[in-house]
């Protein structure tokens, strides 16, 4: 019997590179998405099923593991998926904006994982990948909500493995660097800073930030790289936790891990705000 994959925000980015490739090597796959009927190229692959599961939505998000079992059978993985950024000064922030993203980013990943948790606990096994990001291990200057999230999303992770160990379910986390996909255009939220004091900061750090990484070629991986990654985790048959995807996401993670907590935040001034 062929594999079954659920993977949410399956819409773009590599949400939507997972799942045509997962497809393309003879898994069937549960693509999920807000908005699944205007979804055009998911629909015309024979075993892919596009089913509407919104992470803030609890009801959608039980229909699509119901329906999704009922075609397919079973569900072996998880991917947790959807996401955004909101990418701006925090002080700019609304309580509405604040909400919404960890409503999508963490409260939203924990409802669908705890959904599927009863399921792969019957069966005696399964495995849930989710999709964090190197800012979830580093942060930088005007995504402080952003990465409060991801931090969130790698600590209930690291945590969850160890109690979803003794009922044979393994949990997984993949940490992208930038990536070329329209994440960068269709899913970061800009937020309009109105307060002059944080102008030269936002000066120095729009002007220095790619200075960090142009050194190397291609130092972003692209969508069809972390999809390729995601398909690694679900088939290695390991129970390695991390998967750090993207040169300029071990440059950053390696410069975390190497350096004492001052070392490494005069490395990220240097980095960003120095002139």
């Amino acid at each position: 019997m062929n594999k079954t994959i659920l993977i949410t925000g399956a819409s773009s980015g590599f949400g939507k590179s997972s799942a045509k490739l997962f497809a393309a090597n003879g898994w069937n796959v549960i693509a999920t998405m807000r908005s699944p009927e205007k979804e055009e190229e998911l629909t015309t692959i024979a075993n892919i099923c596009v089913l509407k599961l919104d992470v803030q939505d609890e009801p959608t998000i039980r229909k699509a593991i119901a329906d999704g079992l009922a075609r397919f059978g079973s569900i072996d993985v998880l991917v947790n998926n959807a996401g955004y950024a909101l990418r701006g000064v925090f002080e700019s922030l609304t309580k509405e904006q604040i909400k919404r993203q960890y409503d999508v980013n963490v409260f939203g990943l924990m409802d669908v994982t705890q959904a599927i948790i009863p399921y792969f606990r019957e069966r005696g096994s399964g495995l849930i990948i989710n999709i964090s990001s190197m800012g979830g291990r580093i942060t930088i200057p005007l995504l402080s909500l952003y990465h409060s999230t991801k931090f969130a999303v790698e600590g209930f992770t690291e945590a969850l493995s160890y109690e979803l160990s003794a009922v044979n379910i393994r949990v997984k986390l993949i940490e992208p660097g930038g990536v070329r996909t329209n994440f960068g255009t269709t899913s970061i939220e800009e937020v309009p800073n109105g307060i002059q004091a944080y102008d030269e900061m936002i000066k120095y750090f729009q002007l220095n930030r790619p200075k960090v990484t142009q050194h190397m070629a291609s130092p972003n991986a692209t969508s069809e790289e972390v999809a390729e990654v995601i398909f690694q985790a679900a088939t290695d048959d390991t129970n390695r936790l991390r998967y750090v995807i993207g040169k300029d996401a071990e440059l950053y993670v390696n410069g975390r891990l190497n350096h004492n907590d001052q070392d490494y935040f005069e490395l990220m001034n240097s980095y960003f705000l120095k002139s």
